[in-house]
């Protein structure tokens, strides 16, 4: 059966970190892939905090797992951590993927961040743990230890 996984991030930083990630995960047959596509995210950022926060409660409609992935910034974003605390709330299994390896547009990889989940939460780094190939075991561990 195939797991609705909400993709949390920083989207101004690392969205093209991000897009790697969710891009293989779009491959995969056992991971429905869900997040805020950035230009809707700019809109609503237009029209407030009620319409953001509205916009990722949808989002996280339906989702059993969220996948927090993490770059320098993420740990200081807001929505980030309203989004972990919505998916924790909604009883989401929850994981973080450390993405500072992943090389961005100009080749360069990033600062390893601070982690923004709680210790119990499980972490992986996506290059050094081989996220391609371990993705959706990640997503269902996370979804067995909800």
């Amino acid at each position: 059966m195939a797991r609705r996984t909400f993709f949390s991030f920083h989207y101004e930083r690392d969205v093209w970190r991000s897009s790697v990630v969710r891009k293989s995960a779009a491959l995969k047959t056992d991971i429905s892939s869900e997040f805020i596509d950035a230009s809707l995210w700019e809109e609503s950022k237009l029209k407030g905090d009620g319409a953001l926060r509205e916009l990722i409660n949808d989002a996280l409609y339906g989702t059993t797992v969220t996948a927090v992935l993490i770059g320098a910034e993420t740990h200081r974003r807001r929505w980030v951590k309203y989004e972990i605390s919505q998916s924790t709330a909604r009883g989401n299994g929850i994981f973080g993927i450390y993405i500072h390896n992943i090389r961005d547009q100009n080749g360069d990889q990033g600062a390893r961040g601070v982690n923004p989940l709680d210790s119990q939460y499980m972490t992986y780094d996506w290059i050094n743990d081989n996220g391609y190939d371990n993705l959706s075991r990640w997503v269902e561990t996370a979804y067995q230890e909800r």
